[in-house]
């Protein structure tokens, strides 16, 4: 039997990332649609509250000018949650995305330690299934600047020719949003209450080590069109986050340099400071490869020869991204985590194409999720 399962705050942050993941585990779980109306709607938050075998509570308002604001807002949606759980006697297992602020004197924080006691009050007094996670700094790819991290806002300013600005240079515990998404989804499976579950941060810096991380991928990335060193995981994690702020549509495509004298031409593809694996490809008139996605490879698709179209489209989003180029300018571009995409031959003779990636393919573990453009 699959679980059904639902996310208050689906289009948020944390809501999407693990939206999304649910959709590549199909045999495993049903995803429940939420709307954020549904808070306003008893009828509607009822038939989802009984319609669900597990609901991951995210929907939390971070920031406003009125910290008050903060704590009644979060309280009420909890609250809200609660009594509908209590009239439709769910046997959902509740989780909670608390947060490490808990222990802060600040309302979102005191928002956070309070919701998770009214939950488990709810489990304690309605024989409930609740875990309550206290979940560390969070960063990852579509994260709002100025609201779900400074990483976000970091690469956003780097990204849009604004200048960063370090207000506390503070030591950070964070952790990416595809490892706590992982943690989510093994929580899920445990189906097994845990009313304070600590998410363990897996990576730890303090402010100006990170942007000065990001400053170097605008440096060689952005400007200069290379990959930068990539020491780490977190490092990996951190270059793929900066990448999404990037305007892909109007970056791609990137032109190549073309040295050309009576022998023929030459064109420097890439310059790498990590390794991975170079491909050539050959595609016949009409014929189009990819449609498929990664959650963190890097890839380079380069054209040096006929004429081609590259797409991409955000999984989860409708907007599909059309690049047309051809081996008369040779020309590059990369394909973003969480964007499914392909390349076609739109011309009269081979295509022929480089591909470059990140690491060496594993049968094992492809990172390679197959969905249409």
């Amino acid at each position: 039997m699959k679980l059904k399962v639902g996310i208050t705050g689906q289009n948020g942050f944390v809501g999407k990332h693990l939206y999304n993941m649910l959709c590549l585990f199909p045999d495993e779980f049903e995803r429940i649609e939420f709307k954020k109306e549904y808070f306003a709607d008893l009828s509607s938050l009822d038939q989802f509250t009984s319609s669900c075998d597990v609901i991951v509570h995210l929907a939390a308002m971070n920031r406003h000018s009125d910290p008050k604001v903060i704590y009644t807002t979060n309280i009420a949606l909890v609250e809200s949650l609660i009594e509908s759980l209590i009239r439709t006697k769910s046997k959902s297992h509740i989780l909670f995305s608390s947060s490490s602020q808990e222990s802060k004197d600040n309302m979102y924080g005191k928002s956070k330690k309070e919701g998770r006691e009214l939950f488990i009050k709810w489990a304690e007094e309605f024989n409930g299934q609740f875990t309550g996670m206290v979940i560390p700094n969070v960063f990852g790819p579509f994260g709002r600047p100025f609201y779900n991290s400074v990483i976000a806002t970091f690469c956003h300013q780097l990204t849009h020719a604004e200048m960063p600005v370090i207000q506390i240079d503070g030591e950070l515990n964070l952790i990416y949003i595809g490892e706590l998404v992982e943690e989510f989804i093994q929580q899920i499976r445990s189906k097994k209450s845990n009313l304070n579950y600590q998410v363990i941060h897996t990576a730890h810096s303090k402010v100006s080590e990170i942007l000065s991380l990001l400053n170097r991928y605008k440096e060689d990335y952005l400007e200069k069109g290379g990959i930068p060193a990539i020491n780490s995981r977190f490092e990996l994690n951190l270059f793929n986050t900066f990448r999404c702020y990037i305007d892909t549509e109007n970056h791609f495509p990137v032109k190549f340099t073309q040295h050309i004298d009576p022998r023929g031409a030459f064109v420097e593809v890439i310059r790498l400071n990590v390794g991975g694996q170079v491909s050539f490809s050959t595609t016949v008139p009409g014929i189009t490869r990819g449609n498929h996605f990664h959650t963190r490879k890097i890839e380079r698709f380069a054209v040096i020869k006929g004429k081609a179209l590259i797409q991409l489209r955000q999984i989860g989003t409708d907007q599909i991204l059309d690049f047309y180029l051809s081996g008369e300018e040779p020309a590059y571009v990369d394909m973003p985590v969480w964007y499914t995409h392909n390349i076609k031959n739109i011309g009269e003779e081979e295509l022929f194409t480089i591909f470059w990636i990140n690491e060496f393919f594993d049968p094992n573990d492809t990172d390679t999720y197959f969905e249409n453009v």
